[in-house]
């Protein structure tokens, strides 16, 4: 369904009118996500991986008020180097920037709803937002749980991310429909690391096995996307210990600051990065890279 408030890049949407793959990419990892120019020097190596696999990049961000699928790589590095300036943009936050002419960096749920607007079905990123600790009294529940089971958009990510309360996130997607593979494993990874103790839904080993599966899902006419989970490759993957030590110590520190909301994720995410002495960038870099490359692989099945 195309808007008037939407832009494709003239190779993305040549690609979507043949029937070629495409992978969507978010923008919050590059204006939030990682410093200048480390940050776009990623963007461009993932889209850089999902090319020499066979599919088409498609950044997607809010630049001048404009839905853009396919950044160039001068937005991108407007993006990057513009920074945290740029609002980090969910769900609540999309007709505002777009009425104001303002720029946005999608979440994974702003990224999957102006996919599914430009007819792309799979989407590479790092790892998905869920239900934080404390939620039975806070209530602060990622806006990505509720995109997954409404937009139609295969989803590819090292697990949710490990600051968060990963039952409870499973128990949410379950509750709203939501399938979770595990990508050639039965356990659900926890970001840094392959291993949470928690089962996932379904293994399924190969790009092939997922294409068929979100292909009889439309055809079913089920709604919402599904979640594949990837664990991050074992030589990148962080000690467990460690990672849970500075994920606690991280979250001492923002309760004692008070900081909630959407401030939440970037915040313990630099904090974490900051107590493993930057392996835990180094790690979310490299599984990114992974999950763009099954991403692309699934992508090429699908189409």
């Amino acid at each position: 369904m195309f808007n008037q408030y939407l832009d494709v890049n003239p190779a993305v949407a040549e690609a979507l009118a043949a029937g070629k793959p495409v992978v969507a990419l978010e923008s919050t990892i590059i204006s939030h996500g990682m410093p200048y120019p480390q940050n776009v020097e990623t963007a461009l190596r993932v889209e850089g991986i999902i090319r020499e696999n066979g599919a088409v990049p498609a950044t997607i961000a809010i630049i001048g008020g404009r839905l853009k699928v396919g950044l160039t790589p001068e937005e991108i590095d407007y993006l990057g180097r513009t920074g945290t300036a740029i609002t980090k943009a969910s769900r609540r936050d999309l007709a505002v920037l777009v009425a104001k002419g303002m720029d946005g960096a999608t979440t994974v749920t702003t990224t999957m709803m102006i996919a599914a607007m430009a007819g792309i079905r799979v989407f590479a990123t790092g790892g998905i937002g869920g239900v934080h600790r404390g939620a039975e009294t806070t209530m602060d529940i990622s806006a990505d749980l509720e995109e997954l089971a409404n937009t139609p958009v295969l989803v590819v990510c090292a697990g949710a991310k490990a600051i968060l309360d990963l039952k409870l996130t499973l128990e949410y997607l379950e509750t709203h429909g939501v399938p979770v593979i595990g990508y050639g494993t039965e356990e659900l990874p926890a970001f840094y690391s392959r291993h949470s103790g928690l089962k996932v839904d379904y293994r399924l080993d190969t790009p092939a096995k997922v294409a068929q599966a979100i292909r009889v899902q439309q055809e079913l006419g089920l709604r919402g996307g599904m979640l594949v989970t990837n664990p991050i490759p074992e030589e990148y993957a962080m000690d467990d210990t460690v990672i849970n030590k500075a994920i606690d110590d991280a979250l001492a520190e923002m309760n004692a600051l008070g900081i909630h909301g959407k401030e939440t994720t970037p915040f313990l995410l630099a904090k974490v990065k900051e107590l493993t002495g930057g392996d835990s960038l180094d790690s979310n870099i490299r599984l990114v890279f992974n999950n763009a490359q099954v991403a692309s692989q699934i992508a090429s099945c699908l189409a």
